[in-house]
C-alpha cells in the first residue's frame, strides 16, 4: 500500500515538473524538429537524389541540318506561254507519259467563247422555234453529244479530248443542219453555224497543249534551278557552290503561270553540308533515316561524301513521300544517325566503379527502403537517355569480378526504381 502510495508521490511530482517546464519542453522539441529538418535539406542540397522507373523505350542520335534539293525533272514551256495557263492536271498528281498536263490559253480566247456562247444561245433558239418535231436523227445526235460531254470531264488523254471536241462540234452541227434544213429558218440557221464554226476554228487553232514526255509527277513550281540543281554530277556541289546559290531555307517555291515540269517521283536527293563526328564517320553505302519538315521519317542512303575545310558535304537518296519535297529547294531536316531500342534509363543515373582499370557502370535500385547496387552495360547512349542490358557471367569474369562476386550480384528489370542524382 506504502509503494502505491510512493508512486503516485512520483508521478505527481513529475507532472508537477512538466507543466512547470512546459514551455521550455516545447521549445526544445521544436529546436530538436528543426534541426533534423535543416540536417535533411543540407543531405539534399549536397546529395540530391530522385527516382525513376526503368522502362523499355528508344533513344537516337540526330542532328539538324540544312539541305539542297537535287531531283531530276524535264521543264515543260511551250510557244504561248505568255497567255497564261489552264491545268489539265493538279500540283503533285502523277501521270504517264502522253498524257496532257496543261495547256495555254488561246489567243482572245475569252472573247471568241463569249461569242460562241451566244451563237449558241441564237442556234437553240431558232431550233426551239421550228415547226417540226425532232426527228429520230435529232434524238440520237442530243444523246451522243450528251454523252461525249460528260467523258470530257473526267477524260485527261489529249488525244481523246480533241477527239471528243471534234466529236461533239460535229454532232452539233449537224443536229443544226438537219432541223435548218426541214425549217423555214434554215437559211438564217445555216448563218449561225457557219458563224460558230469560224469562231471555233480561231478557238482551236490557238490552243496549245503540253504533254509529260515521261511519267512522273506534275508540278507548276518552277524556279529556274532544274537544270542547275540536277543528278547528273555530285561532285559539283561544293560549299561555295551550294552558298552562291542564295537559297532561302524554307522558302517555298511560287506557282508558275508560264510553265510547269514532271519530276521523278522514284527518287530524289539532298545534298548537306555538316561538321559533327557523325557525319565525318560514315562512308558511301551507309543507311540511315531523316526526317523531314513534316515530322516523317524516311529512310536514306548516302551516295557520296566529299571532304572541304574539315566538314563533311553528304549527298542523301530517298526513295519515299518524294511529293513532300516538292515545294522545296533549301530546307531545314534532321539526321537520324542511329536509333536502338532497350531498358531505357537517364545518363544521371549511371554511376562508375573502377574495376581492374575499367569503369564499369551502374546503378542504385530501391525497393522497400532498401538500396542494392546494380551493375549494368551500355548498349548505347545519347546526350540524356542509355539504352542498357545486364552483364552476362562472362562479361563479368572478363571485367575481373570473382566467382562469389558474380554470383551475388543482381539483375536489373523493366518498372525497377532507381535513383538519380540531380
Amino acid at each position: 500500500m506504502e509503494t502505491k502510495t510512493n508512486a503516485k508521490k512520483k508521478n505527481h511530482k513529475f507532472i508537477e515538473i512538466l507543466k512547470k517546464h512546459k514551455k521550455k519542453i516545447i521549445m526544445l522539441l521544436l529546436l530538436c524538429l528543426l534541426a533534423y529538418i535543416v540536417f535533411v535539406v543540407v543531405k539534399l542540397i549536397q546529395n540530391p537524389t530522385d527516382t525513376v522507373y526503368v522502362e523499355m523505350g528508344q533513344i537516337q542520335e540526330e542532328e539538324t541540318a540544312v539541305g539542297y534539293i537535287i531531283r531530276d525533272e524535264t521543264v515543260l514551256k511551250g510557244d504561248n506561254y505568255k497567255n497564261g495557263i489552264e491545268q489539265i492536271k493538279t500540283e503533285g498528281e502523277k501521270v504517264a507519259k502522253g498524257e496532257a498536263i496543261f495547256r495555254y490559253y488561246s489567243n482572245n480566247e475569252e472573247n471568241l467563247v463569249e461569242k460562241i456562247k451566244e451563237l449558241d444561245v441564237k442556234i437553240d433558239e431558232a431550233m426551239s422555234k421550228t415547226e417540226n418535231s425532232p426527228s429520230s436523227d435529232t434524238k440520237v445526235l442530243e444523246e451522243r453529244i450528251d454523252t461525249k460531254i460528260e467523258e470530257l470531264y473526267d477524260e485527261s488523254d489529249l488525244k481523246k479530248i480533241q477527239e471528243n471536241k471534234q466529236d461533239i462540234s460535229s454532232s452539233m452541227t449537224r443536229k443544226a443542219k438537219i432541223t435548218g434544213e426541214n425549217s423555214p429558218a434554215g437559211s438564217y440557221l445555216k448563218k449561225l453555224i457557219d458563224e460558230r464554226s469560224k469562231y471555233e476554228n480561231e478557238l482551236n487553232d490557238g490552243a496549245e497543249y503540253l504533254t509529260a514526255d515521261r511519267s512522273g509527277v506534275v508540278s507548276y513550281r518552277v524556279d529556274g534551278y532544274e537544270d542547275v540543281l540536277t543528278p547528273d554530277d555530285f561532285s559539283k556541289y561544293t560549299k561555295e557552290f551550294l552558298e552562291n546559290l542564295n537559297l532561302k531555307t524554307g522558302q517555298i517555291i511560287p506557282t508558275s503561270s508560264e510553265s510547269g515540269k514532271i519530276i521523278d517521283n522514284y527518287s530524289c536527293y539532298i545534298v548537306s553540308v555538316l561538321d559533327s563526328e557523325n557525319a565525318k564517320n560514315t562512308e558511301v553505302g551507309d543507311e540511315l533515316k531523316l526526317r523531314l519538315p513534316s515530322g516523317t521519317e524516311v529512310e536514306a542512303e548516302i551516295v557520296y561524301k566529299t571532304i572541304e575545310d574539315n566538314e563533311s558535304i553528304l549527298t542523301f537518296k530517298i526513295t519515299e513521300k518524294v511529293e513532300e519535297l516538292i515545294s522545296y529547294r533549301k530546307m531545314s531536316f534532321s539526321v537520324i544517325w542511329w536509333s536502338d531500342r532497350g531498358m531505357k534509363i537517364p545518363n544521371s543515373a549511371i554511376q562508375y566503379d573502377e574495376k581492374n582499370g575499367n569503369q564499369v557502370p551502374y546503378v542504385i535500385r530501391t525497393r522497400v527502403g532498401y538500396e542494392d547496387k546494380i551493375l549494368v552495360k551500355i548498349l548505347n547512349s545519347n546526350g540524356k537517355y542509355s539504352v542498357v542490358t545486364n552483364y552476362t557471367s562472362e562479361d563479368l569474369e572478363e571485367l575481373g569480378y570473382t566467382s562469389t562476386e558474380i554470383r551475388n550480384s543482381l539483375n536489373i528489370s523493366i518498372y525497377d526504381e532507381i535513383l538519380i542524382q540531380k
